[in-house]
């Protein structure tokens, strides 16, 4: 495949009513704000551009929302925060014929943060050996390594235990390096033999949740905004919408040879490329 050619914001906002943005590598990364982010948003709402942010976290929308707005980001810089825990929690809310009754549930998380299963009224449980359901939502791979995850998990898997991952991102940035995200957490586990269920990009659910908060004029008045070819990029095509690669985050450096390859391997070629995420 060939790469699109670069783009500016102002570009653009030419062209798009409404952006799904994502933050970690686009306009943030584990530590602070990139520079020229926040003025970005603003830029875009100045002109009365839609901004949702669409993010891989298996926390809320309102959680991230609030540490956005923490980091230095104005709350006038963006209309709604969604993210793959949100999505995963109103499609099981409406599944399930037990929420509010007790049931053992596992969490592995970033931060000891049981926020999904808190929401559907579970018991929270650390031994897998008696979790009815695993729910995997963040790594702490910086400091975990993945043979303690799938030593822990093993017993789950051994007794066909389901598994929810609302973060389907195989890796994530920490203090300054590229290290195992939820999602390679989750094919460890599948490839235990245990069963995966996916919430976030590049799976559909997110985006006809984003499409009904955001309601454009049509779809083609869409662009979606990421530094992930396989989640970004790849759920963008499959929704039906543009694309934009921004060249922060995860593929920072990558030479473009290896990025074709990339889009080649998986049939999600971005319509746009940006040098990073700011005005000019």
């Amino acid at each position: 495949m060939t790469l699109a050619p670069g783009v500016t914001l102002e570009q653009l906002a030419a062209r798009y009513s409404t952006f799904f943005i994502d933050q970690f590598g686009v306009l943030r990364d584990d530590r602070a704000a990139y520079p020229g982010a926040n003025d970005g948003l603003l830029f875009l709402k100045s002109l009365g551009k839609t901004i949702i942010i669409l993010s891989n976290s298996g926390r809320s929308g309102d959680y991230n929302a609030e540490r956005f707005v923490r980091l230095g980001f104005a709350r006038a810089g963006f209309d709604r925060f969604l993210t793959s825990g949100d999505v995963a929690y109103e499609i099981l809310k409406r599944e399930a014929s037990d929420v509010g009754r007790p049931r053992r549930c596992l969490t592995i998380s970033s931060a000891d943060d049981h926020d999904l299963s808190d929401r559907l009224g579970y018991e929270n449980v650390e031994d897998a050996s008696i979790a009815d359901l695993i729910i995997i939502s963040g790594s702490q791979g910086e400091t975990i390594p993945m043979e303690l995850y799938e030593e822990r998990l093993r017993p789950a898997a051994a007794r066909g235990v389901p598994c929810y991952c609302t973060n389907p991102d195989r890796h994530k940035l920490a203090n300054g390096a590229t290290v195992a995200g939820a999602g390679r957490i989750a094919l460890a586990y599948q490839k235990l033999g245990g069963t995966i269920r996916w919430f976030g990009k590049p799976h559909s659910a997110i985006y006809e949740h984003a499409l009904t908060l955001a309601s454009p004029q049509v779809a083609s008045d869409v662009v979606c905004v990421g530094d992930s070819i396989e989640h970004d990029i790849a759920g963008a095509r499959q929704a039906g919408l543009a694309s934009c690669l921004v060249r922060t985050g995860i593929l920072a450096g990558m030479p473009a040879p290896d990025l074709a390859a990339l889009s080649d391997r998986f049939s999600a070629l971005p319509d746009y490329l940006m040098a990073s995420f700011r005005r000019r």
